[in-house]
């Protein structure tokens, strides 16, 4: 069905012309949860479920012990200026209709019993010999500081910068880089040797450390870190391009770009908070977690330009909670990976349950899924975020030779220019064939406005695969706001259902539905 484009922001039409479903009391899934690793002496960081129905703009109040100490229009909500050792009931509910124009009962989220932990221990890394001159090597200095560090506490930046090679940081602590510091990664490789086994590119490898590592690499095995934090109001400025370059130099050819480490580096780790940080000059991806649960990254401020710069790239890993971040990048955004064909098939161990949420992406190639999933992805939920002119927009990738799978992912309340399932590549794609083709399944797209999408190229595409059993199936579009001469193109796919399109126009986008079943619009 098409309706023409009303001149009013598309992804609050559905709230002021109120056709969006009452929301009561009964509407399930109205989660409230505690952001792993966020529970300090001082603060906590809640994170909630949507309701079904509640679109962008409804506020919510967020209540302590019955009391409100909050209110915004996201779905998470730090509070600070809490007590140390003290035990406090939180819960969330939608604030008042006036605020929305959609008449709803005061639903309210699950209660949420937690108890502040105890004050936490400082470090200064100047009383072990830092110094933030910006020219001083305080690698040594700098390790010693964390080394000393007791269960539970903090080593604190202060203002400067801090020169250094690779770290590696332990479980039970917090890395704390106050507003003024910088943590500068030296340009010199020399100064990430010796090599460490990790992943890159789907493959487990060894490669020159990163800034900042932790957890040992182990396919098979339970977590090597846990319960570690970075955070903080400063910046972590790697070795950038120039590191990069070095690297390259030293290793010609493909070995010299599977050489280089990363800014943040976290292997076999479990509850992992990074917050609040700036992360730049990456000689490589950005932030990188492998084999790793219940990490939670929000606040951050992400810019690189580096080849292969990255954003943040979950690496068979589960439970992850990307939101309030902003992204300027070299390449994708956020790329979400699970190994490559033939070893990612053989380690099967899939990325599961990664919801990103309130965030901005101003420059990257995409918000991507793939193209290393030979492990398989599940679970994937994108809400309630705003993407600039990314050259592939939120896409999902693969090759013919990958196998695993791709499903379950969940994209709505977001402005995007651009939606394109990929199943051909031509990068990246030196390894053995998986013995069977992938499969991408149950994707649905709700409530995105693409209106500022250039309709010089297909707006949507969707490819499948080409055997049988192979077609990209059981995809659902419903509340896609397009711009007008809007193109929208479908190869190999099956159980395709558009609902509720619009136009700027009001003429129907131009279909191209090549080898493809059951598809309705």
């Amino acid at each position: 069905m098409f309706m023409r484009f009303l001149t009013v922001p598309v992804l609050f039409l559905g709230l002021m012309l109120g056709i969006l479903p009452e929301l009561t009391a009964a509407t399930p899934d109205f989660r409230l949860l505690l952001a792993p690793q966020t529970l300090r002496s001082e603060e906590a960081t809640l994170v909630w479920d949507k309701p079904e129905g509640a679109g962008p703009g409804f506020a919510y109040e967020v209540l302590r012990d019955g009391q409100p100490c909050g209110e915004t229009l996201k779905t998470h909500f730090t509070v600070r200026g809490l007590a140390p050792e003290r035990s406090h009931v939180f819960q969330v509910r939608v604030q008042s209709e006036a605020r929305t124009g959609v008449s709803v009962t005061r639903l309210a989220s699950n209660p949420l019993d937690l108890r502040t932990l105890s004050p936490e221990p400082i470090v200064s890394v100047l009383d072990y010999g830092a110094v933030g001159d910006g020219t001083t090597l305080n690698t040594r200095a700098l390790q010693a500081a964390i080394d000393a560090c007791p269960r539970g506490g903090v080593v604190r930046m202060p203002a400067g910068v801090f020169l250094s090679g690779a770290l590696f940081l332990k479980s039970d602590m917090t890395l704390e880089i106050g507003a003024g510091a910088v943590l500068k990664g030296s340009v010199n490789p020399s100064d990430y040797a010796p090599f460490i086994r990790n992943r890159f590119e789907g493959w487990e490898m060894e490669t020159y450390a990163s800034l900042l590592n932790a957890g040992t690499l182990d396919a098979a095995g339970p977590a090597t870190v846990r319960n570690l934090s970075i955070r903080g109001a400063g910046r972590i400025s790697g070795g950038g391009k120039k590191l990069s370059d070095a690297v390259r130099a030293e290793f010609p050819g493909v070995k010299g770009l599977r050489s280089r480490g990363r800014l943040i580096l976290l292997m076999n780790a479990e509850n992992v908070e990074v917050a609040g940080l700036t992360l730049e000059e990456t000689p490589c991806w950005t932030l990188h977690y492998i084999y790793s649960k219940n990490v939670s990254l929000h606040g951050l401020s992400i810019r690189s330009d580096v080849l292969n710069g990255d954003g943040i790239d979950p690496d068979s890993s589960e439970n992850s909670l990307i939101f309030d971040c902003t992204f300027d990048t070299g390449d994708d955004c956020i790329a979400i990976k699970s190994g490559k064909n033939p070893e990612g098939n053989v380690v099967n161990r899939p990325t599961d349950g990664v919801r990103v949420f309130d965030c901005r992406f101003d420059r990257g190639h995409g918000i991507s899924i793939g193209s290393e999933m030979s492990g398989g992805v599940r679970g994937v939920r994108v809400e309630d975020c705003v993407a600039g002119e990314l050259i592939n927009g939120l896409q999902i990738k693969g090759t013919p030779e990958r196998g695993g799978f791709v499903e379950d992912v969940t994209v709505r309340d977001c402005s995007l220019r651009q939606i394109t399932v990929y199943t051909k590549l031509s990068y990246n794609n030196d390894g053995a064939a998986a013995p069977a083709q992938p499969v991408f399944r149950n994707f649905r797209f709700e409530n995105i406005d693409l209106t500022q999408a250039a309709p010089k190229k297909p707006v949507i595409i969707v490819n499948g695969f080409d055997a049988e059993g192979h077609r990209t199936a059981r995809v659902r579009f419903d509340s896609i706001h397009l711009p007008a001469g809007a193109k929208v193109k479908f190869d190999r796919v099956e159980d395709v259902t558009f609902a509720r399109v619009t136009t700027a126009d009001g003429v129907a986008p131009a279909y191209e539905i090549t080898r493809s079943e059951r598809v309705q619009r």
